[in-house]
């Protein structure tokens, strides 16, 4: 049996403001691509769907037109609830939706309620681990002790009874595939995961996932490898400048018989490329080794001395999807080492103490025209006074 496991899709998800709209539909492409070409039997979707509970009509219609382009390919999905979606909303029409082929797994009391997929000499029993957020359901399952260890621990015992009371029952083998919405320990994040609980406390033993057949995790948006058998798909597209370095895509995995088989990565390439670029504002604008960047969507840490003038206008010049601008001067000089209020103290008269206010906010000294400017309010202020 042939599967592939992916995640957090975060359909509705916008990028720096940026729409991601086309971004989506070109992975829903490569996706359906992907799966008749691979003669794919099962699609996994472990958590965040949606960007947010409520999302919006163009994520939802997004969601809609991709169930109908799977379903047409043939292919079986179970999909589970992340902690961006809301799992009543996406679980909404889970039991009619179970004849189309799609099994939407949203509730703890569905966690012991597997999908079972009868291939040759073989039966797969795969459990689909909602997000579980502990405040909600430490109750319903029993725990007392606080974080998600305790929360998944539990609900997985679950899962092992039934799995046990299965394969007693049957006269061949029931190899057990679990899907997850969880950062385990040993996973590696990036700035566009939305933290799951503070101090740790979120963070799951992958001994908890050892003796499944393959975890197909989800939460954490780079590929990863924790183990042979247990594995986070990534996000299918960049959520932030830190995913620049990945490689987009998912998890082609074969269970035979005998138990796991071959995994193997498939790459998604972004038709937008992502780059992180590094210099002062002429480097930037005039050299060649930059010119691969100007189709890109790109994040600009300028370090000039002083903060040039309209830095962003002329950046886009050349680059017209620069959507982050930062300012990190290699060296400042004149008051460099002098704290702001040392400055204030040393200024001589009020148009030095104005020089410095801008100076300090703006990160680049006045010009000429800023500083005749100043002068002149200065001495209307002045007159006034005297008038006064």
């Amino acid at each position: 049996m042939r599967i592939l496991h992916t995640s957090d899709w975060h359909l509705g998800r916008s990028f720096h403001q940026a729409s991601l709209q086309r971004a989506q539909e070109e992975f829903v492409d490569r996706l359906v691509e992907t799966i008749v070409t691979e003669q794919v039997d099962l699609l996994l979707v472990s958590g965040d769907v949606y960007d947010r509970a409520l999302p919006s009509v163009d994520a939802v219609t997004l969601f809609d037109n991709t169930l109908v382009r799977l379903r047409e390919t043939g292919v079986a999905m179970v999909i589970t609830s992340g902690n961006h979606d809301s799992a009543l909303r996406l679980g909404f029409g889970s039991a009619l939706l179970e004849h189309a082929g799609l099994h939407l797994r949203t509730r703890v009391a569905d966690i012991d309620r597997p999908v079972m997929i009868a291939a040759e000499g073989f039966e797969l029993a795969v459990y689909g681990l909602p997000y579980l957020e502990p405040r909600m359901v430490a109750e319903s399952l029993g725990v007392s002790a606080p974080g998600h260890p305790p929360v998944i621990d539990a609900a997985l015992e679950r899962v092992r009874t039934d799995l046990a009371a299965r394969r007693e029952a049957a006269a061949h083998p029931v190899h057990p595939v679990v899907l997850a919405h969880v950062f385990a320990a040993g996973g590696a994040g990036s700035d566009s995961e939305r933290e799951l609980s503070i101090g740790g406390l979120d963070i799951v033993p992958t001994s908890y996932f050892a003796d499944f057949s393959y975890a197909a995790l989800g939460h954490l948006h780079g590929r990863q490898t924790l183990a042979q058998n247990i594995r986070y798909s990534g996000s299918p597209i960049p959520y932030s400048f830190s995913e620049a370095g990945h490689h987009k895509g998912a998890w082609l995995l074969d269970i035979g018989v005998e138990g796991l088989g071959e995994v193997r990565a498939v790459n998604w390439p972004a038709t937008k490329a992502l780059r992180i670029l590094k210099g002062t504002i002429d480097e930037l604008l005039t050299e060649d080794k930059y010119a691969s960047a100007e189709d890109a969507w790109c994040q600009i840490t300028l370090t000039d001395t002083h903060r040039p003038a309209a830095a962003m206008e002329r950046l886009r010049g050349r680059f017209p999807d620069t959507l982050v601008l930062n300012f990190e001067p290699a060296e400042r000089i004149d008051d460099a080492h002098h704290s702001y209020a040392e400055r204030l103290a040393a200024a001589k008269s009020p148009v030095e103490v104005c020089a410095g206010f801008v100076d300090h906010v703006r990160l680049r000294p006045l010009n000429d025209a800023e500083e005749a400017l100043i002068v002149s309010v200065l001495d209307q202020v002045a007159s006034e006074k005297v008038q006064a």
